[in-house]
């Protein structure tokens, strides 16, 4: 039996983002999950919803089935 593996071109947050400080995040996702770091991606709250910015992975762990990914929001998208 492997384990399951879920790659990711954009962060989802679905509002369960927790802010460490300033434009730092940290989020946790059910399972283990693969990010590209270092690289902006886009973030949105749901899949199919608006980009609400893009921002950067700079750390990633893996433990217990889950995966917490902290980013750094490099830009926001005006919501006019």
């Amino acid at each position: 039996m492997g384990m399951p593996l879920e790659l990711n071109t954009m962060i989802v947050t679905k509002g369960r983002e927790e802010r460490i400080e300033n434009n730092f995040f940290k989020l946790e996702k059910s399972e283990y999950r693969l990010y590209p770091m270092h690289v902006p991606l886009e973030v949105k709250n749901t899949i199919a919803g608006e980009v609400r910015g893009v921002a950067e992975i700079y750390k990633l762990e893996w433990s217990q089935e889950k995966t917490v990914i902290y980013f750094e929001m490099k830009a926001l998208e005006s919501t006019n």
